[in-house]
């Protein structure tokens, strides 16, 4: 999932220096990818499918979609190659978060949650650093496109056997004892912040190594923005994982927020390479943390209804991804600049985080 989400972010800037596409267009294929996943997490929600299956065809779909961006350049072929992972990915996340925290909790390894999410952040350092190799190499984004798809591909095929295995029924489907309004309310204020979670990290997940390449021209400088942002990810979701115990869900959930934040208006204050590495940590520190505690809420509170508020909320945020690159597009200044848009990036997120602690 990292690899199929998020490579996009680090060949971007390579695909601008081959001439073939620019930031608009970019955000466009964004767009796509974000629609994909706003379609596969409404399926989640609303269609009863196999675990494993899902788990199965999120992963290969993921992959060869990665793979397909190699073969073509054709505008429309990449955007229905962008449009296919994030439906597939959707899906991963959805069930495989319903399979392993409910596989985990029943074995009293709770403590193991955070290496289930810091795989997406694996993923995003791999294709980080391969786009660096790539560009080292002299290579293209069709290079680095051809590398990630081979890669994700044969991880698809490594983990076939034991993806979703000896999952068992969520009991979504089992009939559930009347919801009380109280407890709907409390869902739809978890499926608004976690929206405003999409809106919020899009822009500088996106955007990162583009604001960092027109500040420093050489790629082996810029190109280290977006493997900071992954290895964060991993290791902020790897310490955060046992305070979740002690702090709460919902605590945590509001200091990623807060730390997001700060990293999305760094940029502006500090508009030199210091800013964007600053950005990149704390916005690559967060996001996964933060997707980790807000994931884990629904399952607290939603019980064997959390596959469909999981599935609620992701949806929530693919509609705030979609949101945000059109922000781009819409705020961009003079010479595509991208202040205007962190800042309407950051005002969500300081809201949630608000909403979230009036309903501690």
């Amino acid at each position: 999932m990292g690899i199929g989400r998020f490579a996009f972010t680090p060949i971007l800037p390579m695909m601008q220096e081959d001439g073939v596409l620019g930031v608009r267009e970019g955000a466009w294929l964004a767009c796509a990818n974000y629609a994909g996943y706003l379609l596969g997490a409404l399926a989640a929600m609303c269609v009863e499918v196999d675990q494993r299956f899902a788990i199965r065809f999120g992963l290969i779909a993921t992959a060869l979609a990665t793979l397909g961006m190699a073969f073509t350049g054709n505008f429309i072929a990449w955007l229905a190659l962008r449009a296919l992972p994030g439906f597939a990915s959707a899906w991963v996340l959805v069930y495989v978060s319903a399979w392993s925290l409910e596989r985990l909790g029943n074995a009293g390894r709770a403590d193991l949650n955070g290496t289930v999410y810091a795989g997406v952040g694996t993923g995003i350092v791999f294709a980080g650093l391969a786009c660096l190799a790539v560009s080292q190499a002299r290579g293209g984004a069709r290079d680095a496109w051809l590398a990630l798809g081979s890669s994700a591909t044969l991880a698809a095929i490594a983990l076939w056997p034991i993806a979703g295995r000896d999952s068992r029924s969520d009991g979504s489907s089992a009939p559930s004892p009347t919801i009380p309004a109280r407890e709907i309310a409390g869902f739809w204020r978890l499926v608004f912040c976690y929206g405003a979670f999409g809106l919020g990290y899009i822009i500088p997940a996106t955007f990162l190594p583009v604001m960092a390449r027109r500040i420093v021209s050489d790629p082996l400088w810029f190109g280290w923005a977006w493997p900071a942002f992954g290895a964060a990810a991993v290791v902020s979701t790897l310490l955060t994982a046992p305070a979740t115990r002690h702090l709460g869900n919902r605590d945590v959930w509001i200091l990623g927020y807060m730390v997001m934040a700060f990293g999305v208006l760094v940029p502006i204050v500090a508009p030199g390479i210091a800013g964007i590495v600053i950005a990149a940590v704390c916005v690559g520190g967060s996001f996964m943390v933060i997707s980790m505690a807000g994931l884990q809420e629904a399952k607290r509170v939603a019980g064997s209804r959390a596959r469909l508020l999981m599935a609620a909320m992701t949806a929530a945020f693919a509609a705030g991804q979609i949101i945000g690159p059109l922000l781009v597009g819409g705020l961009a200044g003079p010479g595509d600049g991208f202040n205007a848009a962190l800042i309407a990036a950051a005002l969500p997120l300081l809201c949630a985080a608000g909403a979230l602690f009036v309903s501690r």
